[in-house]
């Protein structure tokens, strides 16, 4: 990996704005005719190869926002756009890494990956050797024709991340992806997710309620507020300048990192506190 560090060390550089979440609000109905406020006109834009991490309370809102890209959920007011285009419904341009484990049992690593791309209907080889690609990319090249029973939960993910990756999506979208993962599993995760994002490029934006893993993973975090969720601040994590590490324990031994952790941790304090009165 000394290769791949030296590479991540390097300066990212300004990109073209990707996603745009203009004011945008929702609310729920509830029963006896009255509806309730989740989200309140939040703004924020992604930039092309960035990694935004939406952050805050339990209950802020942060995974209704993600639905709301992925065309899952339709805003109140506001709207959300990718690539200059108003999101309206799901799309494959948008791809989702969920929490739980959503692989095919009956499929092998192989079939999975596969899967989107044999229903949209790309060719045979090409979509073999896609898959191979992608397979290799999150490290489980010679598990190729092994099935879900047969993998442990970090190999489960990096089959639905190679999955979500082969469909070519312009944007991926995580929802807490190793929350229910043991905590070596989850920082090695944590690790091949910046060098997935390096070599493939993608657009990234997500969900977690872990401080340390936001601020590794982030080049920009959204803290969001406590009910209604709001986008309370816009965080970048100055003291990584631009850069992202390979190693984990790089970013946690930089100056700067243990002063933003407790910054954040003052603002989850804070919104937390606001929510229970």
């Amino acid at each position: 990996m000394g290769d791949v560090t030296t590479e991540l060390k390097t300066a990212r550089t300004t990109a073209a704005t990707k996603l745009v979440i203009d004011g945008v609000s929702k609310r729920f109905p509830m029963q006896g005719g009255r509806d309730i406020l989740a989200i309140e006109d939040a703004t924020f834009t992604v930039e092309e190869n960035e990694i935004c991490i939406l952050l805050g309370p339990s209950g802020c809102g942060k995974s209704t926002v993600l639905r709301m890209i992925a065309g899952l959920e339709t805003p109140s007011t506001g709207t959300l756009r990718l690539d200059g285009r108003v999101i309206s419904e799901p799309d494959r341009e948008r791809g989702m890494v969920f929490q739980a484990y959503t692989s095919f049992d009956w499929l092998s690593v192989r079939g999975n990956v596969e899967y989107g791309m044999r229903i949209n209907g790309v060719p045979r080889e090409e979509r073999k050797a896609r898959a191979q690609k992608y397979i290799d990319l999150v490290n489980l090249g010679g598990f190729e024709d092994a099935y879900p029973s047969q993998l442990s939960g970090g190999m489960k993910q990096r089959v639905a991340i190679a999955r979500t990756l082969a469909n070519d999506p312009a944007l991926l979208l995580m929802d807490e992806p190793f929350g229910a993962l043991d905590a070596e599993t989850r920082w090695h995760m944590q690790e091949l997710l910046v060098g997935i994002t390096e070599a493939a490029k993608t657009t990234t934006v997500m969900v977690t309620h872990d401080i340390e893993e936001a601020i590794y993973l982030g080049d920009k975090i959204v803290f969001m507020s406590s009910h209604p969720g709001r986008v309370h601040k816009i965080i970048t994590p100055e003291f990584k300048k631009g850069r992202r590490y390979v190693s984990k324990e790089e970013v946690l031994d930089l100056d700067g990192y243990a002063a933003l952790e407790k910054t954040i941790m003052g603002l989850m304090r804070e919104q937390g506190s606001n929510d229970t009165h």
